[in-house]
């Protein structure tokens, strides 16, 4: 059977062409399906019940099952969802203040291969469809509780969102959707580790915020612990992002984690101020959030400190991310790797 949370509006138009049915049932069936949550097409009250039947015969709603849920002391909430062909991706809600992200996987693990990332260990297994990016989002209203709301979806969880282009675009449509989850572009942030065709591509066909996950200031170091940049190296992705088109009062989120001993010191700091230079941009600094097997260690607090200081005083806005939700291994891989072992 055919999942109805794969099909984007335009998918649907061409469906209801096929059924030889009205366009306007597309509109109704994508609300149905993203907007009212429907499980079932025969919620689907006010389309015909003969053509529900026909819809039926090759037709389903079905999404994600969540296997685990973990819940910190610090109100993050982190859950483990298995797919149809056991695959199993992880999902974290994080309670900050008035804001309620949604830090949402691409993937079912990650093909590049970055050192200090527990889900690059893991391996890659396949690109996520539109039904299973979706599918997240509809897991955690699930785990809401009284009052609380989504404010904000990050695709930062397992996986490369721009290696899975085309279905990462089509949720991020879906997310700002009126007649879907009507998310604010202003409140859906995609974050790449810096594929610059598809970068790209996307300053010309997407519509929300763009993180960039740099975590070097040379070559030398970012080869090391980033495979992706022998093939996109320093130079050629800040040119690209330099030629990103952004709205007014718009910036590219540069993250940035920091790493004792590695690409936390002084000249680092200064080198990343240089790099950044002409492109509209805010620093997350997110100091290294250490796990079992991993060669490297988190940065001295005095060393966070200093760099925030040094890029701040550069002119740059600098935000320290601390880690949070650490007790129920809310770090990128640590769960599914916990509950498979």
């Amino acid at each position: 059977m055919k999942n109805l949370r794969d099909f984007s509006h335009k998918d649907l138009l061409e469906l209801m062409k096929e059924f030889g049915e009205k366009p306007y049932r597309a509109e109704q069936i994508f609300r149905w399906v993203f907007q009212r949550r429907a499980a079932s097409i025969d919620q689907m009250t006010d389309i015909s019940k003969a053509f529900r039947e026909r819809l039926k015969e090759e037709y389903s709603i079905a999404g994600n099952r969540v296997l685990d849920v973990r819940r910190s002391s610090d109100g993050t909430r982190k859950f483990l969802s298995e797919l149809e062909d056991s695959s199993r991706i992880e999902s974290v809600l994080i309670a900050e203040g008035d804001r309620l992200t949604l830090c949402v996987s691409s993937q079912a693990g990650c093909a590049m291969g970055c050192k200090f990332c527990m889900t690059g260990m893991g391996g890659f297994t396949r690109n996520l469809t539109l039904a299973e990016l979706a599918g997240q989002v509809f897991s955690a209203f699930e785990l809401l509780e009284g009052e609380e709301r989504v404010t904000n979806v990050v695709l930062m969880g397992m996986g490369e969102p721009l290696a899975n282009y085309d279905n990462v675009l089509k949720f991020t449509n879906v997310l700002t959707s009126g007649m879907g989850f009507n998310f604010s572009r202003n409140k859906v942030t995609l974050s790449t580790a810096g594929l610059v065709p598809a970068i790209r591509r996307f300053g010309q066909e997407g519509d929300v915020n763009l993180a960039v996950s740099l975590n070097a200031t040379t070559d030398e170091v970012r080869d090391r612990i980033m495979p992706v940049n022998r093939k996109y190296p320093i130079e050629e992705l800040m040119a690209e992002l330099r030629r990103y088109p952004l709205k007014s009062r718009k910036y590219i989120t540069i993250e940035y984690v920091l790493i004792g001993g590695l690409n936390d010191t002084d000249e680092d700091a200064r080198r990343l101020a240089r790099l950044l230079r002409a492109i509209p941009c805010k620093v997350n600094l997110i100091p290294f959030n250490e796990f079992p097997g991993s060669p490297f260690k988190g940065p001295a607090p005095e060393r966070v400190e200093r760099f925030h200081y040094i890029v701040k005083q550069s002119g740059y806005t600098v935000i320290v991310r601390l880690s949070k939700g650490g007790e129920i291994q809310a770090a990128c891989g640590q769960l599914r790797g916990a509950y498979e072992g």
